[in-house]
């Protein structure tokens, strides 16, 4: 865990702080698929990402999903943060796109290493930099792009994020991700078929030329 660790926060954090980690944190591997985080649930640990990646999703009163980001090697969930701090429950639903290897911190830790370390301080504010943009990125798309584009974003990001252009959501899914019907979610990848940018099959769909 140890070389992991130092591989990908080596950049970000004092030596102190990660041997903090390491006697505090606790390694866990998921696989894909699984909802390590639910709206509701107090928020025990922090999770730092050494592999993998997790999506993140708000639910509105219907019960319908929208993704707001994705979390990859490297990061952790502002929002998360910010229950920690307030104490509150979680208001996303995290759920790892992909087999994730993440260290999982106590809560408690967070506020003391914000006054002993320089490098927790900054990472945690550059975290919820990147996460606010993410956001704004997200009301944008959601304000001014049609959905053809908002579509393809998404796939462009889900081959990004998996590192494998067959993506094997299904067409149910990804509606649920975007906050739309499975009929135009259908309706639109065949459009991208015609144009051969991707191809459908049984049980993926093959990005060719996005």
């Amino acid at each position: 865990m140890e070389e992991e660790l130092l591989a990908t926060f080596n950049s970000h954090f004092e030596q102190p702080l990660i041997d903090e980690i390491l006697e505090v944190g606790t390694l866990k591997e998921v696989p894909a698929g699984e909802t390590i985080m639910d709206i509701g649930q107090y928020i025990r640990s922090i999770p730092l990402l050494l592999s993998g990646a997790i999506k993140v999703l708000r639910e509105d009163d219907e019960g319908d999903e929208l993704l707001l980001y994705y979390l990859e090697q490297g990061e952790t969930c502002s929002v998360t943060m910010a229950c920690c701090m307030g104490q509150t429950k979680s208001e996303i639903r995290a759920i790892t796109e992909t087999e994730t290897k993440m260290i999982m911190v106590p809560v408690q830790k967070m506020e003391e290493w914000m006054g002993k370390y320089k490098g927790w301080r900054n990472y945690v504010f550059e975290s919820y930099h990147n996460r606010l943009n993410e956001l704004l990125q997200t009301v944008d798309s959601i304000a001014f792009k049609n959905l053809d584009q908002r579509l393809v974003d998404y796939l462009q990001k889900k081959v990004e994020v998996t590192n494998d252009n067959r993506i094997r959501n299904t067409h149910q899914e990804i509606a649920y991700d975007l906050h739309t019907s499975r009929v135009v979610v259908s309706r639109l990848l065949k459009k991208l078929e015609k144009m051969k940018k991707l191809v459908l099959h049984r049980s993926y769909i093959e990005i060719v030329d996005l």
